[in-house]
């Protein structure tokens, strides 16, 4: 399992905001999505204007039904990525919100 190897660095470096994220990426590819929202929480509450950490967020929520949630941390990233110029995460940002009656 990729997530292991990442767990390995944030248990050795639990403030290193990079593994953490590498490892919440790890697990929702595992499909782990609620192993994942914590780190990406914990990435967010580091860094308020990671964008990429809240797209995953979003959709780890919506993975677990959490439409409300996943709409706020998608729409957050959507203004993040307007605010940081990031063109293609916008259109996939407003596709997203837009599937789901935003």
């Amino acid at each position: 399992m990729r997530s292991s190897r990442f767990q390995k660095l944030v248990s050795k470096n639990p403030d290193n905001e990079l593994f953490r994220f590498s490892l919440a990426q790890a697990l929702f590819n595992e499909e782990d999505f609620s192993g994942c929202i914590p780190h990406l929480e914990q990435c967010i509450a580091k860094k308020s204007d990671w964008m990429m950490a809240y797209i995953l967020l979003g959709k780890a929520q919506l993975h677990l039904g959490s439409k409300e949630a996943a709409i706020s941390a998608l729409q957050k990233a959507l203004n993040l990525a307007i605010e940081q110029e990031h063109e293609e995460p916008e259109n996939e940002l407003k596709g997203i919100l837009s599937d789901l009656g935003v």
